[in-house]
């Protein structure tokens, strides 16, 4: 697929990028999608929930009334879950969603997310460029010569650069990643993808080797 180089200021450089068909073309792979995505979401839990069980109640742990001759159910102390105020059955524990996925499977998740981007032509391609100073107004003001100022874009540099970082904090729908940081959720979750022209080679190269 061939597409045009475009400034960040939305017009042509006069060239175009031939995006390689092994990360840009490949069969996608629905499956290691949402394995991948599943993954991304799980690491994302806190898992800090917790109820306090019977051991956990304050109160007495007298019983409450005999155990025969009442008429009523027999009952033992007050921080039973039966009774209101007392501990929960069986309750949310803090734990780690977290678990481990096959680094293969992640590269061919990754590589299907390009395919259907590319495939949907949701891709665009930038003239490497850089912010003097982190203001979101440079931000706002690419993603409007773009057109793209009202859909969720997802840009991706081939290493950090805190200009462009910061200026795209401020902006809800926008969002900055390096190669390094690249996952399957947030391109997926991106209506277009803005990706630098340098970026490209590290991005194959990450995902076929």
């Amino acid at each position: 697929m061939n597409l045009s180089v475009l400034k960040y200021t939305g017009e042509e450089v006069g060239r175009s990028v031939q995006l390689p068909k092994e990360v840009f073309g490949v069969e996608p792979n629905d499956h290691a999608i949402y394995l991948d995505v599943k993954a991304i979401l799980a690491g994302r839990r806190q898992g800090t929930h917790q109820s306090k069980e019977r051991n956990a109640v304050s109160g007495s742990r007298r019983k409450i009334k005999r155990q025969k001759g009442t008429g009523a159910a027999r009952a033992g102390d007050i921080k039973s879950p039966l009774f209101r105020g007392g501990g929960r059955i069986f309750g949310p524990r803090p734990r780690d969603y977290s678990f481990k996925l096959n680094r293969k499977v992640k590269k061919i998740a990754r590589k299907s997310a390009f395919t259907y981007k590319a495939k949907a032509n949701h891709i665009s391609i930038l003239e490497s460029f850089s912010f003097e100073a982190p203001k979101t107004k440079n931000y706002l003001g690419m993603l409007q010569n773009l057109s793209f100022l009202d859909q969720k874009t997802l840009l991706i540099i081939p290493s950090v650069d805190k200009n462009i970082v910061l200026s795209s904090k401020n902006i809800k729908q926008a969002k900055v990643l390096c190669v390094d940081h690249v996952n399957t959720y947030d391109l997926l979750h991106a209506k277009k993808l803005l990706i630098m022209e340098t970026a490209i080679m590290p991005i194959v190269e990450k995902l076929t080797q």
